[in-house]
């Protein structure tokens, strides 16, 4: 008997396009695995990946010939030896690839970038950001992708002056730039990029030692719309006047940790754009004055402002709220001179606030909280970090009427209870919840925000002492979302608690530092189960014992970043460790009093040719030997000798 053909096989290809376009990303998996249909949909609709692992990088690229963006951030032996023959290859195209990013791919240098950059004729977005070893060399082969519209070098270290201007004389239609931490950038080459690449919209020059000069020239901009200039240490008053009269399509500024930036300067700006949407001012200014409130009245279409550790009086909080409805984020965090006077009057007029941050705000109380959470319905985030007035009658509140509630943060609110974490939990789209030091709540509580936060992403319970081994089970069992948990020196912990573990599924982030109750057996059932497992932090985990390091090799297959720093590890595991996990790239190897030198050389040698970060104790580098050194230079990993 023969079986009756697939519903699926008598829908046009259009049509299956859209139906799968419905699905989330675990239904699309499930269907590529049974439906052939699925499946050449996926292969002709897919225009994003992420690549793990370089030797599937030419079948991946042949099976999905439609990719737009291929992100290969996370594959740790990319080389300039891969791109080269990668390029060889004739039956991979790689026309229609318009953004590439290659963050911390280290070992990708001169030779590599000119080839992707022959390769991707479409290329109009970069990101080459920590790539510790990206100099002028490395930005002019990158300068004849000329259609680039945004470049993203953070922390390129070795970029000059030289290789930004190759970049700009190459890629003059840039319309997005970031050169955050390229310490090596002065005024001149800021000045050659605003004369070249007038259509520029965003720009980051944060932490660069430029002047005033420089702002000069940014101020040239016809077309700037973002600019991000945060510690940046030598510009001053004088330097943003030029913007008062420059950049007239300035919409966002960010000016925090300028330490030489006064009221003056922001009223320069402020003066200047009054329709600037955005301005963060955090640890900049000392107080907010009424000759700075009169200016900001005129701001009818400010969004954000961030005023961060400045003294903000009541009645300048009031005045700022009222001239500015409009605001749906504000930073107060430092701010000690908030009360809930001052709360009140902002949470009257902010009705569309979305974002709160009153961290170390010591005088705001439960009154203050009950008020934004009654006329603030849009509340998504609100960050109340060492608030110790704060207790369970204002987060009554906010389980009543702040059911859009995303992210909370009650790190060291020690008025925090268990009563208080069952009013949290009817915050049914709670999704980050930070709980750290918050000494008095325990399993009681937990086991409410377990049961009801099933959509809850992000878990800190850090320091929690009471919290133990029932507490993380009734989270393991309610929030199977969960991708980042912090149980650092919560010391109840015991193995039959961290077992449970295994059950979050998508679990990528996890940190057991201080664990001392937890062996061998806790960590295997980790392994075996969190297959997605990306960051693991054992620091001072001293109890596991090879077994369950064993296990991590053989299941953890994801790892990307460990830190084994006072493990018991012995040199074998450690060896096993290193070749197994094909994908770790960051590993701090300190104290392991277990491990010879010959332990040492051997595992690191089973995994140079992928680190990217290792720290060691400073005696080694005198005790390993010279040739794996400086093969893990050449490969750019970078080594901290602690």
């Amino acid at each position: 008997m023969s079986m009756s053909p697939s519903i699926l096989s008598v829908l046009s290809e259009d049509l299956l396009v859209r139906v799968y376009e419905f699905l989330d990303p675990p239904c699309r998996k499930t269907w590529r695995l049974i439906s052939k249909d699925f499946l050449r949909v996926d292969s002709l609709s897919r225009t994003t990946i992420r690549i793990l692992r370089v030797e599937f990088l030419p079948t991946l690229l042949f099976k999905y010939p439609n990719l737009s963006s291929l992100d290969l951030s996370v594959c740790p032996k990319l080389d300039d030896n891969v791109v080269l023959r990668l390029a060889l290859d004739g039956t991979v195209s790689t026309l229609g690839i318009k953004s590439l990013n290659l963050s911390r791919s280290t070992a990708v240098r001169a030779r590599g970038l000119e080839t992707l950059a022959r390769m991707c004729h479409a290329l109009e977005r970069v990101d080459v950001s920590h790539c510790w070893g990206f100099g002028d060399r490395e930005a002019a082969a990158l300068s004849s992708a000329a259609g680039l519209r945004e470049l993203k070098m953070d922390k390129c270290l070795s970029l000059s002056d030289v290789g930004l201007a190759r970049i700009v004389v190459g890629c003059s239609n840039l319309n997005k730039i970031s050169l955050k931490w390229c310490m090596e950038i002065s005024d001149l080459g800021i000045d050659l990029l605003c004369k070249i690449c007038k259509g520029l919209k965003s720009l980051d020059v944060s932490y660069l030692k430029i002047t005033n000069d420089s702002i000069r020239s940014i101020a040239l901009l016809p077309k700037l719309e973002v600019l991000d200039m945060v510690s940046c240490s030598l510009i001053d008053d004088a330097g943003l006047q030029f913007l008062e009269n420059g950049s007239p399509s300035l919409q966002e500024v960010d000016v925090t940790r300028c330490e030489r930036v006064s009221l003056s300067g922001l009223i320069s700006i402020v003066r200047g754009h009054p329709d600037i949407q955005l301005l963060k001012a955090s640890h900049c200014v000392s107080e907010v004055s009424g000759s700075f409130l009169q200016y900001i009245k005129a701001l009818k279409h400010l969004k954000t402002i961030w005023i961060d550790g400045a003294h903000v009086s009541d009645s300048s909080l009031v005045t700022l709220s009222s001239s500015c409805r409009s605001l749906m984020e504000i930073g107060l965090s430092r701010c000690v001179d908030v009360t809930d006077i001052g709360m009140m009057g902002l949470a009257r007029n902010c009705l569309n606030l979305k974002t709160l941050n009153l961290a170390c705000c010591g005088f705001v109380t439960d009154v203050a909280i009950s008020a934004v959470a009654h006329s603030c319905p849009n509340l998504e985030t609100l960050k109340l970090e060492s608030c110790h007035l704060i207790t369970e009658k204002g987060l009554q509140s906010l389980g009543c009427y702040s059911k859009l509630l995303q992210e909370l943060d009650l790190t060291d609110c020690y008025g925090v209870n268990d009563r208080g974490l069952e009013y949290i939990s009817k915050c049914s789209n709670l999704q980050r919840l930070k709980l750290g030091l918050c000494t008095n709540i325990s399993d009681k509580g937990i086991f409410h925000i377990g049961s009801k936060c099933s959509k809850l992403l992000e878990l800190d319970l850090y320091r929690c002492a009471c919290f133990g081994d029932d507490g993380l089970a009734a989270l393991s069992r309610g929030c199977k979302s969960l991708n980042r948990l912090i149980l650092s020196y919560c010391c109840e912990l015991t193995d039959t608690g961290v077992e449970q573990i295994r059950q979050l599924d998508h679990l990528s982030h996890l940190e057991l530092r201080g664990l001392k109750n937890i062996t061998g057996v806790g960590l295997a059932a980790i392994a075996c189960g969190c297959k997605k497992l990306g960051y693991l932090d054992l620091k001072l985990c001293e109890n596991i014992d090879d077994s369950g390091f064993w296990a991590l090799a053989y299941f953890s297959k994801n790892l990307r970043q460990i830190n084994l720093c006072n493990c018991s590890v012995s040199d074998t595991a450690l060896c096993m460790l290193m070749s197994n996990l094909s994908r770790v790239q960051d590993v701090d190897l300190v104290h392991l009093s277990r491990v010879t030198v010959e332990g040492f050389e051997f595992a690191l040698r089973a995994c140079c040719n992928r680190l990217k970060k290792l720290k060691l104790l400073a005696p080694l580098r005198f005790l390993l030997s010279s040739e794996l050194l400086e093969t893990l230079h050449a490969r750019g990993c970078r080594i901290r000798w602690d």
